[in-house]
C-alpha cells in the first residue's frame, strides 16, 4: 500500500508540476503554485487511501461471508447439504459472488493471486451459470412441490433439515433474477419480493433497491397485475429518477390500464370467459389431474383407500429357495393390482458402501431415452446422476444380481447392468413408463433384449425427507428405507405394457438419496414366466 501511495505520488507530481518550460525553479511566485499542486496531489492520495479502504473492506467481509460458510458446513458436511438452501447458497458463492470477490481483487496482488487459483481450476472444482440457474430451479421445484412459504424458505425453515443460514436479500435476488431469465414470472415475484422486504431490514446492503424494482415492477405486469407494476414503477422513478427504463415502462403500463379501463366502459374486457374456459376443460370432479396427484402424494398425502389397504399384508418370503428357506425375508405388499412390494433388510450396510465406493467417481448426469430416436439424452425432468456397474467389477455386485435372481425367480443375463443413481439438490423424475410403447419402436433395439419386463429398485439411503417413489394411477407412495428394496413388472404376461405402473422419483427435500436399479428384460424368462390365458394375467 505504501509503494502504491508513493508510486502514485510521483507519477501525478511528474504529470501536474511542470510546465512546458523546466525553468518554475527560477522564480519563487512558481514555486509557491507547486504547494498548491502538493496540496492537490495530497487530496488525491487520500482518495485513493479512501477508495482502497472501502474495497478491503468488501473484501474482508466477503472473506468472513465464506469463512463462516465454510466452519459451518465443516461441523458436519451431511448435515449441512442435506438443507437445499445451503446447497444453493454454496453454488451461489462459488459462482456469481465469486466472480464479485475476483473483481474487487483484481488490482495489484490480488491479480496475481486470481491468476494463480486460475490455473489450479482443473484441480478445483468451480460451478458455472448452469449450476447456479440448476440449483435456483430445483430450489423453486422444491417450493411448488412441497408448498413451502417463501419468507420460510428464505429463513431455511425445511422440515427434516437442519436449520441453514438466512437468505439475504441479494440471495433472494438471484432466485428471482433467475426466474426471471428462465421466463418464470411468477416464482419472479415471488422472490424480488422477499429481496424487497429484506432489504428494507439491511443495514449493509446486499442489493440495490432500483435493482429489485425494475425486475419486481415488470414481472408484476407480466403476471397481470398492471396497477401494482405502475406502482412499483413510480416508486422507483422516486429513488432513480434517471432510469433508463423506468419512465418508458410507466408510460407503457399507464396506456395499458387506459385501455384496460375503456374495454370495461365498452363491456368489453377482452377475456375469455370463465365459463367456456371450463367447458373446454370439463372432467370429473373426482379426477385429479397426474401432476397434482403426483404432488399430493410427495407430500404424503393418503390417497389410497381404507379398502384398499386393508387388502395389503406382509409376510416371510421364501420363493422356495434354499437359501431363503433358513433366512426368509420380510415381504410387504405395497399393491395387489399391479402386485407391488418392498423387500426389507435385503442389502446390508457393507454392501451398500461398497456400491457407492464403486460408483462415485463415475457418477454422470442422468439421461432419457429419446422415444424417436432410441438414443439417450439429458432431460430437465431427470435430475440426479448415475453410473453403472457390472457383475465382473466385484463380487458384491455379483451377489446382489444373484440375490435378485434368486428372489424374483428370472434371469439376470439378459438383465441390464446395475444402475446406481445420486439424487442431488431437488433430485427427482417426473412420471414416467420403464417399459417402451408400441410407438417406441427403438427402445432398446440395440440391447436385442426385449421390452424391460420388471423393474427392482434397492434404497441405499434413509432421506430426512422427500425422495418417494409415487405411483399417481395407483395412489401409492414407496419411502425410501436403506436396506430395503421394491420390486414389480412393467408387462402383462402377454408382453403388452402395464398402464398403471407409470411412477416417479419425488423430488429430495432434505438429505442424499442413493438407490441402485436392475432393469429385467423379456428374453431369458420365456420359462420362468409363461404367457397367461387373460389380458390382465
Amino acid at each position: 500500500m505504501y509503494c502504491a501511495s508513493i508510486c502514485l505520488y510521483f507519477f501525478l507530481l511528474s504529470c501536474t508540476a511542470w510546465p512546458a518550460k523546466a525553468d518554475v525553479f527560477t522564480a519563487l511566485v512558481d514555486l509557491q503554485k507547486l504547494l498548491h499542486t502538493e496540496g492537490e496531489i495530497i487530496k488525491t492520495l487520500e482518495q485513493y487511501l479512501k477508495v482502497e479502504e472501502q474495497r478491503l473492506q468488501k473484501v474482508r467481509q466477503l472473506r468472513e461471508d465464506y469463512g463462516q460458510m465454510y466452519q459451518l458446513a465443516s461441523q458436519d458436511v451431511d448435515s449441512f447439504l442435506a438443507n437445499p438452501v445451503n446447497a444453493y447458497l454454496l453454488v451461489k458463492r462459488l459462482s456469481s459472488d465469486w466472480k464479485n470477490a475476483e473483481s474487487l481483487m483484481l488490482g495489484g496482488e490480488g491479480k496475481n493471486l486470481i491468476e494463480n487459483i486460475t490455473r489450479k481450476r482443473e484441480d478445483l472444482k468451480f460451478p458455472d451459470n448452469e449450476d447456479l440457474n440448476g440449483a435456483a430451479v430445483a430450489l423453486l421445484r422444491l417450493q411448488d412441490t412441497y408448498k413451502l412459504d417463501t419468507s420460510n424458505l428464505a429463513k431455511g425453515y425445511i422440515r427434516g433439515a437442519k436449520h441453514s443460514s438466512e437468505l439475504t436479500a441479494g440471495d433472494c435476488f438471484e432466485l428471482g433474477r433467475q426466474s426471471y431469465n428462465n421466463g418464470d414470472f411468477y416464482h419472479t415475484v415471488l422472490w424480488m419480493q422477499e429481496a424487497l422486504e429484506r432489504n428494507e431490514d439491511e443495514i449493509e446492503k446486499t442489493i440495490d433497491k432500483a435493482v429489485i424494482l425494475d425486475y419486481l415492477s415488470f414481472s408484476t405486469y407480466m403476471q397481470g397485475n398492471t396497477k401494482h407494476a405502475l406502482k412499483l414503477t413510480n416508486e422507483l422513478i422516486e429513488i432513480d429518477p434517471d432510469h433508463p427504463r423506468a419512465r418508458s415502462n410507466k408510460v407503457y403500463f399507464e396506456n395499458a390500464l387506459y385501455t384496460t379501463e375503456e374495454k370495461k366502459k365498452r363491456g368489453d374486457d377482452g377475456d375469455v370467459p370463465v365459463e367456456a374456459t371450463y367447458a373446454e376443460n370439463k372432467q370429473p370432479v373426482s379426477e385429479v389431474p397426474e401432476r397434482e396427484k403426483y404432488e399430493m402424494l410427495c407430500r404424503g398425502e393418503k390417497l389410497m383407500s381404507e379398502t384398499e389397504e386393508s387388502k395389503l399384508k406382509c409376510h416371510y418370503f421364501t420363493n422356495n429357495h434354499p437359501y431363503f428357506l433358513l433366512q426368509p425375508l420380510k415381504e410387504e405388499e405395497v399393491f395387489l393390482k399391479p402386485r407391488i412390494v418392498m423387500y426389507h433388510d435385503v442389502l446390508s450396510n457393507k454392501e451398500i458402501e461398497v456400491v457407492k465406493i464403486l460408483a462415485a467417481p463415475r457418477l454422470k448426469r442422468a439421461t432419457v431415452q429419446n422415444s424417436v430416436s432410441g438414443e439417450l439424452e439429458t432431460a430437465n425432468y431427470r435430475i440426479s446422476k448415475s453410473a453403472w456397474l457390472t457383475n465382473q467389477e466385484h463380487d458384491v455386485v455379483a451377489r446382489i444380481s444373484q440375490r435378485i435372481e434368486d428372489l424374483t425367480g428370472l434371469t439376470m443375463s439378459t438383465a441390464e447392468e446395475l444402475q446406481v443413481v445420486n439424487y442431488g439438490i431437488g433430485g427427482h423424475y417426473e412420471p414416467h413408463f420403464d417399459f417402451a410403447r408400441r410407438e417406441e419402436i427403438n427402445a432398446f433395439k440395440s440391447l436385442g433384449t426385449g421390452n424391460r419386463i420388471a423393474t427392482w429398485l434397492n434404497y441405499m439411503s434413509d432421506v430426512e425427507a422427500g425422495g418417494a417413489t409415487v405411483f399417481p394411477h395407483i395412489n401409492v407412495a414407496v419411502w425410501p428405507k436403506k436396506g430395503s428394496a421394491a420390486f414389480w413388472y412393467n408387462l402383462f404376461k402377454n408382453g403388452e405394457g402395464d398402464m398403471l405402473t407409470r411412477h416417479a422419483a419425488c423430488p429430495v427435500l432434505a438429505g442424499s438419496k442413493w438407490v441402485s436399479n436392475k432393469w429385467i428384460h423379456e428374453r431369458g424368462q420365456e420359462f420362468r414366466r409363461k404367457c397367461g390365458l387373460k389380458f390382465s394375467d
